[in-house]
């Protein structure tokens, strides 16, 4: 298998897992993960990636701390977030939706039963680590532009390994709780966690597929 059709398979079979096994992944094994993900690039070689990985009692600790705040706090993030949609945008975030509660039998209709969906998101679908990222305050949106290319390098080397991901904006919304049960320096701001561990297969969250834009949709050719 050439270098280029390792990396497009890695592209194509990796997903957004949304249920874990109940095992943990090696210490080795992370480390591995988070120096392959050292090496994204960044404006001025700057690595403005700062990561909170969480193991066994220590995920228990802050999944219980992110439930707890988003049972009882309104949400306030560190940064601008999007609170409506339109044009394809809304497009692509209903099909995604909708595939997801089709595959675990949930109505439309049923926002009890979409609401407890949106809860496991801080639960972080039962995996045993995640990984908080922060960037510092003053690369504002250009350290987060780095960090996304952090948690992509991430997620590639994790899949590569045989584990499993989802990155999560979610906890982004509860800036504050990240903040004071991880013990964030103010001048951090938090940005997203990537869950993470060995999926579980059998699971229906697990199977169904998003699809991708073609070229056209995203693409524009400039040639003259």
């Amino acid at each position: 298998m050439s270098t280029h059709t390792a990396l497009q398979t890695l592209l194509n079979d990796r997903y957004s897992c949304r249920s874990y096994k109940p095992v943990s992944v090696s210490r080795k094994v992370i480390e591995t993960i988070l120096l392959d993900a050292g090496r994204a690039p960044s404006w001025c070689n700057f690595q403005p990636w700062q990561v909170h990985v969480t193991s066994g009692e220590g995920t228990e600790a802050f999944r219980n701390a992110m439930l707890k705040a988003f049972d009882t706090t309104e949400p306030e993030a560190d940064y601008f977030y999007p609170t409506t949609y339109t044009d394809v945008r809304k497009k692509r975030a209903q099909t995604c939706g909708y595939q997801l509660y089709n595959a675990l039998g949930i109505e439309r209709h049923d926002r009890e039963g979409r609401k407890d969906q949106m809860r496991k998101n801080f639960s972080f679908f039962g995996a045993p680590h995640i990984a908080v990222i922060t960037s510092h305050k003053e690369l504002g949106p250009y350290g987060a532009l780095d960090c996304g290319g952090f948690i992509t390098s991430f997620c590639l080397s994790a899949q590569a390994q045989g584990v499993a991901t989802v990155p999560q904006a979610s906890i982004a919304y509860y800036a504050d709780a990240v903040r004071q049960h991880m013990s964030v320096p103010d001048d951090q701001l938090v940005l997203a966690a990537i869950s993470f561990g060995y999926a579980d297969h059998d699971h229906a969250a697990n199977n169904f597929r998003t699809e991708r834009a073609t070229l056209d949709e995203m693409v524009a050719w400039h040639d003259e």
